[in-house]
């Protein structure tokens, strides 16, 4: 089963569910997780191939969709699922083929559909990371920032990274191989009828006007709402409005 970080204690509300994006964790997630905790359990995982779970020589949405099912069954009731990015497709599917499992949605900042901008430098950057070089994570995050403009995610790849064994904890080569797949949304049957929240950043443009009858066709259900002043990364760059919303939402 993947690894799970679990924060508070059951109480009569549906625990939330935090499914991280691509080259994120569970630990990412820690800071929203643990104030969200103030009144229900809150469960981060960490994808396959990523953080603490287990590496498979597979990346697809319906791997990911299935990992999920099996956490959910394990804590014995349906859950609030929110994932971000890549997480919010597995979230996505993960509710189209188990809506019984899903007690509510929240999309953060993409969309049921395919995109066309590869994340595969990023693969390549943490790969020509010379390890032997690194003693702490900031000799990491300096050689990361030579190859990569956006200052933000040198520090947030560098989360994924075993300093003491020298090593990341991303199974790099399948999620290159399979990189295809995680642009990609599958065919997907039958629709998700419970609420759901797509929630986006005002300066991205993952999810565009133009997807939403796509969203809609899947998603009937589906709510819209912006941050104003973020781009993808709305959870980190707003996390006490974007915990806000959150909670909003749910409660």
């Amino acid at each position: 089963m993947l690894n799970t970080v679990t924060h508070g204690q059951p109480t009569d509300l549906p625990p939330l569910l935090i499914v991280h994006g691509l080259y994120g964790s569970a630990r990412n997630w820690g800071v929203i997780a643990k104030r969200l905790s103030d009144s229900r359990q809150v469960v981060a995982v960490d994808q396959r191939n990523h953080g603490l779970s287990p590496w498979f020589g597979t990346h697809s949405y319906e791997d990911m969709a299935e990992d999920l099912a099996q956490v959910i069954r394990a804590y014995g009731k349906p859950m609030d699922v929110l994932g971000h990015s890549m997480g919010g497709k597995a979230a996505m599917v993960l509710a189209l083929k188990y809506p019984e499992l899903v007690n509510r949605l929240i999309v953060a900042d993409i969309a049921p559909v395919p995109y066309d901008h590869s994340q595969i430098q990023y693969v390549e950057a943490m790969k020509a990371v010379d390890l032997s070089r690194v003693e702490k994570r900031s000799d990491a995050q300096e050689q990361l920032q030579a190859m990569i403009d956006d200052p933000i995610l040198p520090v947030f790849f560098t989360q994924s990274l075993d300093v003491k064994e020298k090593r990341w904890q991303l199974n790099l080569d399948v999620l290159a191989e399979e990189m295809g797949k995680i642009l990609d949304f599958p065919v997907m049957t039958g629709t998700y009828t419970g609420p759901t929240l797509f929630l986006s950043g005002a300066n991205s443009n993952y999810v565009k006007t133009e997807y939403r009858p796509a969203i809609k066709l899947l998603f009937p259900e589906a709510k819209f709402a912006k941050i104003p002043g973020t781009g993808h990364w709305l959870h980190a760059e707003k996390p006490r409005e974007f915990e806000a919303t959150v909670r909003a939402y749910l409660n």
